[in-house]
């Protein structure tokens, strides 16, 4: 007696499009010879995540915008171009996620600043002027005068003498320093501030002698600062949503939403490792 097939048997099976995302990745690490914690180290992905993504999980990623980023990451640790393997997780998870603006913050936060100085300047050019005209008054009105002029200037010296010693001229850096919270950094350490600006990120901080300083996600509006003897290792998961400054200055690096960026910083002006 024959027996038909099954309806199962004339389903098309996964393979009819090639292998998959996590199967594309673990043969091409097995081919070149490496290991997940070769993979892990040389990407700064986490093995956990590595071997999740192997197995065509993606929930451990945090976020379409994420995994998207360690499927890239991965496909060129491991020798294979990441176009055909994003674009494959993009038609798998309903298409490419669309990135958010950020441009109109980061102007935002650059103009701020700038606002407040201003007002700082007016307010000191108009003491200073106020101080040498009352100055200039008691100078010229003293020879020119009756005695009963100089009496108004000399009965009225010891009033005015009061602003005298208020030069509150020493307050000036106060601003200056209210302007920029990191401003004042140490000139033998290296400092980075990092801030989620409109979207969270994912971000790992380490020391120059690989200490782990930081390894989580920074929510939008969270700032994390980091300060080392030498150098700070950092990988940004989400590039786009984070606002940098490195030893005291802001970093003006156009990041992608979704970019995964590896930056390395050490003393003095900021510099991409």
């Amino acid at each position: 007696m024959s027996i038909g097939n099954s309806p199962e048997d004339d389903r098309p099976s996964p393979e009819d499009d090639g292998p998959s995302i996590g199967r594309s990745l673990r043969q091409a690490r097995t081919d070149a010879g490496l290991t997940v914690d070769e993979v892990s180290t040389s990407t700064r992905v986490r093995v956990p995540i590595v071997q999740a993504i192997e197995q065509d999980d993606f929930s451990r990623c945090g976020g379409d915008v994420y995994a998207r980023g360690h499927v890239r990451t991965l496909a060129r640790a491991v020798g294979l171009d990441p176009d055909p393997l994003v674009a494959r997780y993009d038609a798998e998870h309903g298409g490419r996620p669309s990135p958010t603006p950020a441009a109109p913050l980061f102007e935002a936060e650059r103009i701020r600043p700038e606002r407040r100085r201003p007002n700082w300047t007016a307010a000191m050019v108009a003491a200073i002027v106020a101080v040498i005209g009352f100055v200039g008054f008691t100078l010229f009105s003293g020879p020119d005068g009756a005695g009963g002029t100089r009496q108004v200037a000399e009965g009225s010296a010891p009033e005015k003498s009061s602003p005298e010693p208020s030069p509150a001229k020493p307050a000036a850096p106060k601003p200056e320093a209210s302007e920029s919270a990191i401003a004042a950094v140490p000139q033998d350490k290296v400092t980075v501030k990092l801030t989620a600006v409109d979207d969270k990120s994912w971000i790992s901080a380490k020391s120059a002698n690989g200490k782990l300083l930081f390894d989580g996600l920074l929510l939008a509006g969270e700032s994390k600062t980091f300060q080392d003897d030498e150098r700070l290792d950092l990988i940004l998961g989400n590039a786009g949503a984070i606002e940098l400054f490195v030893n005291g200055k802001k970093v003006e690096d156009e990041f992608e939403s979704g970019q995964v960026e590896r930056l390395s910083y050490a003393k003095g002006d900021p510099e991409a490792g």
